[in-house]
């Protein structure tokens, strides 16, 4: 099995355990495979979702997606939540996933029924780039500069605050304006003009967040939000990229450039390099493509490019003369490129394709949908076969058609050809590999040697990062409880602090105030609420509590609603003594919920520190002025409803004589 790439960091393999993802608490199997060594275990959802966050693998492998996601939203909301560089990875294909037994034995990995064992099949199987990449997003991100906080209210006047923010709002959108510039990032602005700035400008770049040099912030008049952008639906790309076949264009010498075009003209990609080493070269164009032709912008055909060509058996293509530099900025005007060597090559390519044009266009008029074209026209361009003997080759029908033909001599001379053609290609390749062999075995040796150091510095990288994850893990868990202790020791002061006002209640409540007044009898506790609001209540009953028939004083009783009196009558006091006036909403709740209300200056108020007393029969004649104001108040009510019904009678009795 080859390893990738991914196996630099870490790939999870989860299946589910036991429950179901639409219930409330499903388990799973989970393996951790990092090349090498492998953990397992049984984590809820909750713990996978932490260990993807924190441990960050380059893939998070299943085979159903939607053992990870009840539907198709809740599977979007889990893309969204992965890390920037984490993939989900259904390895057992796209829309229609064929069993993970079928995709394990063809790869020959290992599989077994167990859950665990079908999460470590699925995390061996991305590994080695099988599976499909799940995406709900695009690699469009968007950039939001905006307030960060409202411009209604300002420390000085509305206009010069509203101005300030948008000024702040206009100079950080030029700021990132600016570094996405520096990036070299394609974008689209979109910016909202306000009175002295920008209330927002949106930019729209066509990078992931990751490699976007901007992070979410917030910082007094402005903030960033970076989110990217969704697709219409979801979206499956293949692990492994898929290596057609293309034309390449190569320019040699101190500086070597190598651009590769597609079999429909398009510019795939462009590459240069000062080190001049055949190998890298090699390898780049092996992960770009497989060359049908190797073209050169001069003639005769450069010896390096000559070489490149027959080490992939493709055809080769020179000018008959060589190509003028304004003819090549011509030809590569649509296409970007870093340097004049990326240039040219750029240039040979496209030249090479313009001339190749028609003949490709006909092998593709003539194979079949079951065949790749890219192959076809690799054997009838570099091979110099017929598309027809192509086709019947790789229909298995080649055996048939010779012995078809095995008496007819007319017949057998392109075979022959094509025989001795086969031949002289076996023959410069043999030569090849007899130049290849010496640089192979020494590149063994230096790659056996490289490979002793390579393991050795991945074995110890891999104990200093999981020695760093557990000093991080428990330096996260220390300032969680320093946090709890801070927490603790707070909640503890204030319960200190509220013991000493009740004690003081309490003593109040039971001593004879020997120490307040020389006529100590008949003596009761006031307490007193600053405002007529719900939070100078709470205020009140976190200090020293408020229960039922307390007396309660209002310091000022205006401007209270309905829900503020309901929660006063909600405690039930004995009787409130107001300074100043209720509102008619007030006045009416605590009336309906008949709860004795008298003016403040009918009882004499006497305080001592939080705590106040007022003489019990001032209070009783309180209470009883209420009860008897109340006794005529609802007295009047009654009345005023009998002549309502009295009105409304006469009222209906004309109608009634008419029908």
């Amino acid at each position: 099995m080859n390893r990738t790439a991914a196996l630099d960091a870490v790939v999870f393999g989860v299946d589910i355990q036991s429950g179901d993802v639409r219930g409330d608490a499903p388990s799973y199997a989970l393996v951790v495979f990092d090349g090498e060594s492998i953990e397992r275990d049984v984590v809820s959802r909750r713990r996978l979702r932490r260990q993807i966050e924190s441990d960050e693998p380059a893939i998070v492998a299943t085979d159903n997606m939607y053992e990870l996601a009840a539907d198709k939203d809740q599977l979007i909301h889990f893309l969204g939540s992965l890390p920037d560089e984490t993939k989900l990875v259904q390895v057992t294909g796209d829309e229609r996933p064929e069993p993970l037994s079928r995709v394990a034995k063809r790869h020959g990995v290992p599989y077994g029924k167990n859950p665990m064992e079908e999460a470590e099949a699925a995390a061996h199987l991305a590994a080695a780039s099988v599976g499909q990449e799940v995406s709900a997003f695009t690699d469009t991100t968007e950039v939001k500069v905006a307030r960060g906080r409202s411009t209604g209210k300002g420390g000085w006047s509305e206009d010069r605050y509203t101005r300030r923010i948008h000024g702040s709002v206009k100079k950080r959108a030029r700021e990132v304006e600016s570094e996405l510039d520096a990036a070299g990032l394609e974008y689209e602005r979109d910016v909202t003009e306000k009175y002295g700035g920008f209330s927002n400008a949106i930019f729209r770049v066509e990078a992931r967040p990751q490699d976007i040099p901007v992070s979410t912030e917030r910082s007094g008049d402005v903030r960033i939000e970076i989110e990217r952008m969704r697709r219409d639906g979801i979206e499956f790309r293949p692990l492994a990229k898929r290596r057609d076949h293309v034309v390449v264009g190569v320019d040699p010498g101190t500086t070597t450039a190598v651009a590769v075009v597609s079999l429909d003209g398009s510019v795939l990609d462009v590459y240069s390099s000062r080190t001049n080493d055949t190998a890298d070269v090699t390898e780049w164009i092996i992960e770009h493509g497989r060359p049908v032709v190797v073209a050169a912008d001069v003639t005769p055909m450069p010896e390096t490019v000559e070489k490149l060509r027959r080490s992939f058996s493709a055809a080769g293509w020179e000018p008959e003369r060589d190509l003028p530099v304004d003819e090549k900025k011509h030809r590569t005007r649509e296409a970007a490129y870093d340097n004049d060597h990326e240039r040219d090559a750029m240039a040979a390519a496209l030249y090479a394709f313009d001339a190749h044009e028609s003949q490709f266009e006909r092998v593709a008029e003539k194979v079949p949908p079951r065949h790749e074209v890219g192959r076809v026209v690799a054997r009838v361009v570099a091979g110099e076969e017929s598309v027809e003997s192509v086709l019947r080759d790789l229909d298995g029908d080649e055996a048939e058609e010779s012995e078809t033909t095995a008496h007819e001599p007319r017949e057998l001379s392109p075979e022959e050809k094509r025989i001795k053609r086969l031949e002289a290609r076996t023959e410069r390749l043999e030569s090849k590999v007899e130049e290849l062999k010496t640089t192979i075995k020494r590149k063994d040796d230096q790659l056996a040697e490289k490979d002793k150091q390579l393991e050795k510095a991945r074995s110890e990288g891999r104990r200093e990062v999981r020695k760093d994850r557990e000093v991080t893990r428990l330096q996260r868990r220390n300032e969680a409880l320093e946090r709890d202790v801070e927490t603790e020791r707070e909640k503890r002061e204030a319960l200190a602090d509220k013991l000493e006002r009740l004690k003081s209640l309490w003593k109040l409540d039971h001593s004879n105030f020997a120490d307040v007044s020389e006529q100590q009898e008949g003596l009761v506790p006031v307490k007193v609420v600053d405002q007529f609001t719900r939070d100078a209540i709470d205020d009140a009953d976190e200090r020293f509590g408020l229960v039922r028939d307390d007396i309660v004083l209002l310091r000022d009783a205006s401007g209270a609603g309905r829900s503020t009196a309901q929660r006063l009558a909600d405690i039930d006091p004995r009787v409130v003594l107001r300074n100043g006036n209720l509102s008619d909403a007030a006045d009416e709740v605590l009336f309906e919920n008949e709860v004795p209300v008298a003016p403040a200056d009918l009882v004499t108020v006497q305080e001592v520190d939080e705590l106040a007393i007022a003489r019990e029969h001032e209070v009783e004649d309180a209470v009883a002025d209420w009860e008897r104001r109340a006794e005529e108040r609802k007295k009047e009510r009654k009345t005023e409803m009998v002549d309502q019904i009295i009105s409304e009678h006469r009222a209906d009795r004309p109608a009634s004589g008419e029908n």
